[in-house]
């Protein structure tokens, strides 16, 4: 059985093979996740910052209106 050593709390552990790529894996899924949603809400920022700084606020009744003219 092929041992890799992963870390935990700052200790270096040897585990089986297929357990240090569990444990890898996770900590890729989290980060990703993490990454995810630190993009999402980067690109929510800017949208909304953008949408509510052309200085022109209006319901959507209102531009609904001026369109039909």
């Amino acid at each position: 059985m092929a041992k890799d050593v992963i870390n935990v709390d700052g200790q270096d552990i040897v585990v089986r093979e297929d357990t240090a790529k569990a444990f890898r894996g996770v900590h890729w899924a989290l980060w990703s996740i993490g990454a995810f949603i630190v993009i999402a809400g980067i690109l929510f920022v800017i949208f909304f910052i953008g949408a509510a700084s052309d200085g022109n606020v209006e319901r959507p009744s209102q531009i609904q209106n001026t369109n039909s003219r």
